[in-house]
C-alpha cells in the first residue's frame, strides 16, 4: 500500500469518527423503537436530540479526540501532561456535555495534577476509548508505543481492566485497517480480546448499546463484522440507540480506517461542521507524519 494510500485512510478514521459522532448524536438515549417511530431509519445528520445540536455538531468523543491530536501535533510527540492541559482548556470552555468520569478525571488533575486516576471499579466506561483514533495515528508502526500511550490517556480518566482492553483492540484495529489488512485480521483482534476478557464476546448480540464498554465494543464488532459498507455499518450502529454517539464514533474510526475516504458518504461530509472538518483532516496528516511508521516506512 502506497504513503498516500495510508494518510487517505489515516484521515478517513479520523473523520470517520466525527461522522459517527454527529450521525449518532441524534439518536443517543433512544430506544431502537423509539428511532423506528420517528426516523423509520436514522441516516441523515440532522443535528437534534437530547442535546438539540445544529447539524454536523459534534460532541465529546471527537473534542476530546482533538484535544489529543492537538498536544501530540504542538508538542511534536507524546507529552501526557499537554493532553491534559488540553483537556483542560477543553473543560473550562464548557463543552455541551462532558461524561461523569471525565468531568472526575480532570477536576482531579485540575486540584492535584495527577495523571492518573487511582482503580475504580466504575470506570469500566467507553469514555478512553472513544479518543482512540488520534493514539492510534501517532503510534502506527509501534505497538509498545501504542499501549504505553493508550493506557496513559485512558487512565488520565478512566482506570479499569476493561477499558484498558478496549483502548488497546480499538487502536490496533484502527493501525491495521489503516495499512490495510483484510477483515479476517480485524476479526483476529477481536478474539483476542474475547479470550483475554470473555464479556466482549458478541458472536450472540444482546442488542445493549449503552455506555458500559463492554456493550458498546459488542455494539460496534456486531455491526461493523455484519454489514459490507461504512454507511452500513454506522447506520446500523447508530439506530440501535443508546449511546449512539460513542458506539458510532468508534465504529466510524475503525470502518473509516478500513474502506477508506472513498466510502464516506459525501452528503454526511457536507453535513460535518466545517471546521471540525478541517481539523481533523489535518490533524491525521500530522499524527501519522510524527509516527515510528513514517520515520521507518
Amino acid at each position: 500500500m502506497s504513503r498516500d494510500d495510508i494518510l487517505s485512510r489515516a484521515r478517513a478514521a479520523f473523520l470517520g469518527l466525527a461522522l459517527g459522532d454527529a450521525l449518532g448524536a441524534t439518536t443517543e438515549f433512544m430506544t431502537p423503537a423509539e428511532i423506528r417511530a420517528k426516523y423509520k431509519v436514522h441516516r441523515k445528520i440532522v443535528g437534534g436530540g437530547w442535546l438539540y445540536l445544529k447539524p454536523g455538531k459534534v460532541t465529546d468523543d471527537t473534542e476530546m479526540s482533538l484535544c489529543i491530536a492537538r498536544a501530540v501535533a504542538e508538542s511534536g510527540g507524546w507529552d501526557l501532561g499537554a493532553v491534559a492541559d488540553h483537556f483542560v482548556a477543553w473543560f473550562k470552555g464548557r463543552p455541551v456535555y462532558i461524561g461523569e468520569t471525565c468531568r472526575r478525571g480532570i477536576r482531579r488533575y485540575m486540584r492535584r495534577g495527577e495523571l492518573e486516576v487511582p482503580y475504580n471499579e466504575w470506570d469500566a466506561g467507553n469514555g478512553a476509548a472513544m479518543r482512540m483514533a488520534p493514539v492510534a495515528l501517532f503510534t502506527l508502526g509501534d505497538d509498545d508505543l501504542l499501549r504505553r500511550c493508550a493506557l496513559e490517556q485512558a487512565r488520565l480518566t478512566h482506570h479499569h481492566p476493561l477499558s484498558d482492553a478496549a483502548c488497546l483492540t480499538i487502536g490496533r484495529m484502527v493501525q491495521q485497517a489503516v495499512l490495510g489488512c483484510d477483515r479476517f485480521a480485524l476479526h483476529a483482534q477481536t478474539r483476542e480480546l474475547v479470550a483475554e476478557c470473555p464479556s466482549f464476546r458478541f458472536n450472540k448480540y444482546s442488542g445493549n448499546a449503552t455506555a458500559y464498554v463492554v456493550d458498546t465494543l459488542q455494539t460496534v464488532f456486531h455491526y461493523f463484522f455484519s454489514t459490507a459498507s461504512f454507511e452500513e455499518c454506522l447506520v446500523g450502529v447508530v439506530n440501535q440507540g443508546g449511546d449512539a454517539d460513542t458506539t458510532g464514533a468508534i465504529a466510524g474510526m475503525i470502518a473509516g480506517a478500513f474502506y477508506g475516504s472513498g466510502a464516506l458518504p459525501k452528503r454526511w461530509l457536507r453535513k460535518l461542521d466545517p471546521e471540525v472538518r478541517a481539523e481533523a483532516d489535518a490533524l491525521a496528516g500530522r499524527l501519522v507524519e510524527l509516527s515510528p511508521w513514517n520515520r521507518t516506512g
